[in-house]
């Protein structure tokens, strides 16, 4: 029909339809312009994702170690706790039971041997274990309730203080699936176990603030093997060896503790940082990494150092400085 109308010269009264397409630089030109749009949009999406999951981590650690702090410092004011409101006799600490606290360093342990009796060698990160015996309140298996031990669990006035006072005890073991976590061991109705409260701790540290003059003030700030070196080197009396053992449990600067100083290293659940990082955290700060940290294992951790595949996740320290609520009696302050 078109054809037609060119011949016949009525063009006016025909429509002409053009088809027309783009050319090889044309498409070219589009199909270079539609992907530096993709990669736009992809790089902002990246880029939005990278900062939502930072500021999630980041969040999350604050979640974790506040709470961890709080658990640990909740458990060593209970340390120096004794039971005087009761009808009947008061409950104190003497001279003849252990002390409220002990500690292991570079140490974790099992979960159903007793105490911190058999601990194992391996540890992660250098990190220590942290024991806390207290006075429980209140009749029953559970008590009243106003004494807990770290697993949330009350605890009853004891009827003998060397083997019934409560048990929290902090240490750092892997989960099934290899993350370390902060675990709290205690004594249920008939046995040992523990709970995790605190996922993604790569070291847990613990110092202890000696008074070795009696003014209620920290001299001296240790770890547990300098205050079992203080014990190793005191003048016991006695005729035998339970004798001086007894001595030795009158005199050990474990009773002298009143104050403990905890940090850890709490990281994030995923990576979310990119590069190769190469941080160094100092748990008690860098005076005391610079003289202590090759002795003191895990209160310097450099980042490079950690396992590859946990090594571009978020961390953060996390410290407190905990005094005990009254020197215990028999500490001999």
């Amino acid at each position: 029909m078109i054809d037609q109308c060119i011949k016949s010269g009525r063009c006016a009264h025909c429509i002409v339809i053009r088809q027309s397409g783009l050319s090889i630089v044309e498409l070219m030109v589009s199909l270079a312009v539609g992907m530096l749009v993709v990669m736009a949009a992809t790089a902002l999406l990246l880029s939005s994702k990278a900062g939502y999951t930072a500021q999630d981590e980041g969040e999350r650690l604050q979640e974790t170690g506040r709470y961890a702090l709080e658990a640990i410092t909740r458990a060593v004011r209970q340390a120096a706790y004794e039971n005087w409101d009761r009808e009947a006799t008061a409950i104190v600490n003497t001279p003849t039971v252990s002390a409220n606290l002990a500690g292991l360093d570079d140490r974790s342990l099992k979960e159903t041997e007793i105490g911190i009796d058999a601990p194992l060698s391996k540890a992660i990160n250098g990190s220590d274990v942290l024991a806390v015996r207290f006075i429980g309140a209140g009749a029953g298996p559970n008590g009243d309730g106003v004494m807990l031990n770290c697993a949330g669990f009350g605890v009853a006035e004891p009827v003998n203080l060397e083997t019934d006072r409560g048990w929290s005890i902090f240490y750092v073991a892997a989960d099934k699936s290899g993350e370390p976590e902060l675990r709290c061991k205690y004594y249920g109705k008939s046995s040992w176990s523990s709970e995790a409260i605190a996922r993604g701790v790569e070291s847990f540290q613990v110092l202890y603030g000696i008074d070795t003059d009696a003014d209620g003030l920290p001299n001296r700030f240790l770890n547990a093997a300098g205050v079992n070196e203080l014990d190793n080197a005191l003048v016991l009396a006695g005729a035998n060896a339970i004798e001086r053992a007894i001595d030795r449990n009158n005199k050990t600067h474990w009773k002298k503790v009143v104050v403990v100083k905890v940090a850890l290293l709490v990281r994030g659940s995923q990576n979310a940082r990119s590069g190769t990082p190469a941080n160094r955290y100092d748990l008690f700060g860098k005076d005391y990494a610079d003289v202590n940290a090759a002795g003191d294992i895990g209160t310097r951790i450099n980042e490079e150092t950690l396992p590859a595949a946990a090594r571009n996740r978020l961390r953060k320290v996390f410290a407190s400085t905990i005094q005990l609520r009254s020197a215990a009696a028999g500490s001999g302050t």
